[in-house]
């Protein structure tokens, strides 16, 4: 059975990366990266395999209803799954979101994020024509708020949250990539 696109998913590349659409075959990364610790800050409390499959739906099924959505994170040359990075917007979430996050611990603290968050904010801007956007981000994940700020946001306080309070709004600046 061949594969079937859904969904127009452009692929993006930087300087060492390539963006490209979410596949069956990165199905055991995101599973990997769900049961390790380093994943409680982008998933539910309580986490099991079957959770991970829906969650992994998801980020699919965003770019069916949506047309953008998380793009998988690959080394140039190399198209195992590192992370995810994108545009994310679900059903009741109070704005539009750019999300990361790096599944193979490997691949941590090497700028991968950072690249594939600029790269994605941009292709937002551009193609989606998004202005004002923020990352929700745990209270507790310090990398994610050195993130942050490297790319040039700063905490929204005023800014709704989804979940709970232990969730803060950092605001992308508007125009062009920091």
């Amino acid at each position: 059975m061949s594969a079937v696109t859904l969904s127009a998913t452009p692929v993006l590349t930087t300087e060492r990366l390539v963006l490209r659409a979410p596949v069956a075959a990165d199905w055991p990364g995101f599973l990997d990266f769900t049961r390790d610790e380093r994943s409680r800050f982008v998933r539910a409390a309580e986490m099991d395999d079957e959770k991970a499959w829906r969650g992994f739906g998801h980020v699919i099924g965003h770019w069916v209803l949506r047309g953008y959505g998380m793009f998988t994170i690959t080394a140039k040359g190399d198209d195992r799954a590192l992370g995810m990075a994108g545009p994310w917007f679900p059903a009741a979430w109070p704005e539009p979101e750019i999300g990361w996050s790096i599944w193979d611990a490997g691949a941590e603290g090497k700028g991968y994020a950072f690249e594939a968050a600029s790269a994605v904010r941009d292709w937002a801007r551009e193609t989606l024509g998004w202005t004002r956007f923020v990352s929700y981000i745990d209270r507790a994940n310090s990398r994610s708020e050195a993130l942050a700020r490297r790319l040039g946001c700063t905490p929204d306080a005023a800014a709704p949250t989804p979940g709970t309070d232990d969730v803060r709004a950092w605001r992308h600046p508007e125009g062009g990539a920091a």
